[in-house]
């Protein structure tokens, strides 16, 4: 079958070559793509890449495909499936025609939407939803229109739907977006507020009448933004991130008891654990969510065509770091 890897850590290293097909076993599943998306994670995981000639690097963290072969174990789905999914940090990924991927992380494909307007929510949904639900302790049941989130990068993937679900859950939603387009983007996904990150963020909220915010999510580098999150942030509020932190310090929230929470959505099958089956649970929402359209899907740019140069092209899109929404391939 063909697949398409990096052979170093540069986009020009990436080839189309031959492997052989996998055989599922255990709770596998063998799913034939039909469809992927291209994301930040792919970058930073090239960037770090060493280089093998032998062993090329198969990126894809975003699937959509049909079910061609179950292992042993796999008893979730039949044949002929269309499932979508996030994929596993630890395997081969997307940017192949056949990829194994274990039962527990992946759901039916939703039924009334679009390959292109599927395949892009999966790891952006499971990060958000990770990020509120684990992370911020939000019950989306519960009544939480009295707190106040702040999600800096909004217009970005991850920010595209964590807006989305802070708004169906209650809490009063803050984006930052830096232009015309992205204001009008967040604020169709259900921001209540806007404020500019290339601007002085605490002047900003605070000349909305709010003093301090409940939640931050920091979806962005953090360090040009640390000094207003630490003064943004209310005492025993929650910072989560999903970016690294350079030169912040997370002694600076100390003295406010604020809680520091990291966010990494492959850490469950990275690990093996048992709370894998959530993540299948989060995509099942998702598909519902997109068929009733309580949630927008995010894909802003469709290629057609899985192969080297569609690949690089819509890798190009996203490293540029200006994308609003995501870009898809599909075969």
């Amino acid at each position: 079958m063909k697949a398409y890897g990096m052979t170093n850590n540069q986009l020009s290293s990436l080839k189309e070559f031959e492997k052989e097909m996998p055989t599922p076993t255990g709770t596998d599943i063998l799913v034939k793509v039909e469809g992927l998306s291209i994301n930040p994670v792919d970058i930073a995981t090239r960037k770090s890449f060493e280089g093998n000639d032998n062993e090329p690097l198969i990126l894809g963290f975003d699937g959509y495909g049909e079910v061609v072969a179950m292992g042993d174990k796999a008893d979730k789905f039949k044949l002929g499936d269309k499932v979508f999914f996030a994929g596993d940090h630890t395997r081969a990924g997307s940017y192949q025609e056949y990829e194994l991927i274990d039962q527990r992380i992946i759901a039916l494909a939703p039924a009334k939407t679009s390959i292109e307007n599927s395949v892009s929510m999966p790891l952006v949904t499971l990060t958000a939803s990770e990020l509120l639900y684990e992370k911020l302790h939000i019950d989306p049941k519960a009544d939480n229109s009295n707190q106040t989130v702040l999600v800096i990068n909004g217009a970005g993937g991850v920010g595209s739907i964590a807006i989305q679900l802070a708004h169906l859950a209650g809490l009063k939603v803050i984006a930052t977006a830096s232009t015309d387009e992205k204001v009008k983007w967040v604020k169709d996904l259900g921001a209540d507020l806007v404020v500019n990150h290339h601007q002085d963020l605490i002047q900003q909220v605070r000349a909305l009448g709010i003093e301090n915010v409940d939640y931050i999510l920091g979806l962005s580098d953090n360090d040009p933004h640390w000094n207003e999150i630490v003064e943004l942030i209310k005492p025993f509020g929650i910072f989560a991130t999903i970016t690294n932190l350079r030169n912040s310090q997370i002694g600076d929230l100390k003295q406010k008891s604020v809680d520091f929470a990291w966010e990494w959505m492959f850490t469950k099958a990275f690990y093996n654990l048992d709370s894998m089956s959530t993540q299948g649970e989060y995509l099942a929402q998702l598909a519902n969510g997109l068929d009733d359209s309580t949630i927008k899907s995010t894909t802003t740019k469709v290629l057609h065509g899985l192969n080297v140069e569609t690949l690089t092209k819509a890798t190009k899109l996203v490293e540029a770091g200006h994308m609003m929404g995501k870009v898809v391939v599909i075969k």
